[in-house]
């Protein structure tokens, strides 16, 4: 899954109103940012696998650190307490702790069987990304629905509150719809390096486009 984290950001908005959208999608993120790292440190892998399904060209042999449901648990954990201790703000911090944990939950359904519970343990998956079209219909419909209930929950504050969102959605929309045609990529450290290139130039948009809105009382 991919825009269907940054939808589940963008709709914790109404639950945190208080909680920069930045923070709210490094949480749903949070694997993805740190799965990179891993990646090119060798202690997790991946094999590209080419064929005509555009969500299934990677292998994830390894992820237990980054992707495993006990290891998510405790970053969320991790997470939440460094926010909690950092802006006193109790219903963000566990805000960001369920979207970490989300994470997991959102890959168990689109994923095949290689959600790790637990690293060394069974991994599990849904299998929705079998059928391209189910998968862009459910990340297609919750990203409206997510960008929906940011937009009603927040407004402009400037006129960079008013484009700077909507160029950030457009950026998403594009960059899911050019990963469903993009080449392999040439080696797995340019996957890693793309990945938190892309990643972190989500998170700094939406916290910089989020400062210039305001929540809607």
């Amino acid at each position: 899954m991919f825009i269907g984290h940054y939808a589940l950001g963008f709709a914790a908005k109404r639950l945190a109103p208080r909680t920069s959208l930045g923070i709210l999608f490094v949480a749903p993120t949070l694997a993805d940012l740190l799965w990179p790292v891993f990646l090119l440190l060798g202690w997790e892998r991946v094999t590209a696998v080419p064929g005509a399904n555009p969500f299934l060209t990677l292998a994830f042999d390894s992820y237990p650190i980054s992707h495993s449901l006990l290891t998510l648990v405790a970053w969320a954990t991790l997470f939440a307490v460094l926010y909690q201790t950092r802006t006193g703000y109790a219903r963000g911090a566990v805000v960001v702790a369920l979207l970490v944990v989300s994470h997991w939950v959102l890959d168990f359904v689109t994923h095949l069987a290689d959600m790790p519970l637990y690293p060394g343990g069974p991994t599990l998956g849904l299998g929705l990304s079998n059928s391209v079209a189910g998968t862009i219909v459910v990340e297609g419909l919750m990203f409206i629905a997510g960008v929906a209930i940011y937009s009603t929950t927040t407004r402009p504050r400037d006129a960079v509150g008013r484009y700077a969102v909507w160029g950030l959605v457009t950026l998403l929309a594009a960059s899911y719809v050019g990963s469903l045609f993009s080449p392999p990529p040439p080696s797995l450290r340019a996957l890693a390096i793309m990945a938190m290139v892309f990643g972190w130039l989500f998170v700094g948009w939406a916290g910089w486009a989020d400062a210039h809105r305001q929540t809607v009382v």
